[in-house]
């Protein structure tokens, strides 16, 4: 396919509206509304979100990873290698950003916050509630850095699944866990035809979400 071609793909977004008047009073009431829509609505990787961090030298970098949790009504949690990229660039620099994007009901959340790691007890219980094929692996990558080869991944894989026979669940490794994110904005767009798409976004002040529409 050629750029004159992909210059031509486009869709028409008709089935839903978003007003003011529509939303909730809180930005992770909306969030859950919106969520339980699209689980109601069986649409592929409803939890997906991309999530965009950024070095010391302000580089970004996005990946997509999976909402595990809406920990007090109050942040976005996931989970992940401490040690990887991303792990290390929150760590220079404790702010990110999420998107999802549900295109089956026209519909994207856009969310910015701050980032803190989760309890080691939620890493702990998280961790440990996974399959065991996906606590073994945990430990065996090195996440993020360069590896010779397959071989040499499974190799590791081999190797930690021998360590650990007999032990079910295996314990956390110290570099893996969960990581909140609380937010301070929260857009949520609605598709709409002619491209005037419905745009409401919410942000925190000392008094709570203060919410506007902006143009699309």
């Amino acid at each position: 396919m050629n750029d004159h071609h992909l210059a031509d793909l486009r869709k028409t977004y008709a089935q839903r509206s978003l007003s003011e008047a529509d939303v909730q009073p809180e930005a992770i009431a909306q969030f859950r509304q919106w969520l339980d829509e699209a689980l109601g609505a069986q649409v592929d990787e409803p939890t997906a979100m991309v999530l965009a961090t950024s070095n010391e030298q302000g580089q970004p970098s996005a990946r997509v990873v999976l909402l595990k949790g809406l920990p007090d009504d109050a942040g976005f949690l996931f989970f992940t290698n401490y040690d990887s990229r991303k792990g290390q660039e929150l760590a220079a620099h404790p702010q990110a950003a999420l998107t999802f994007f549900w295109p089956g009901l026209e519909r994207q959340v856009r969310v910015e916050g701050t980032i803190e790691k989760a309890a080691e007890t939620v890493s702990t219980e998280y961790f440990q509630s996974r399959p065991r094929g996906s606590q073994v692996g945990a430990w065996a990558s090195p996440q993020s850095q360069p590896v010779a080869s397959r071989e040499e991944l499974e190799q590791r894989e081999q190797a930690i699944a021998a360590r650990f026979e007999g032990q079910d669940p295996l314990p956390r490794p110290a570099h893996w866990g969960g990581y909140v994110l609380r937010p301070h904005r929260v857009e949520f767009w609605q598709g709409r035809p002619s491209r005037l798409h419905d745009r409401i976004v919410y942000e925190r002040t000392a008094d709570g979400w203060k919410i506007s529409r902006l143009a699309p």
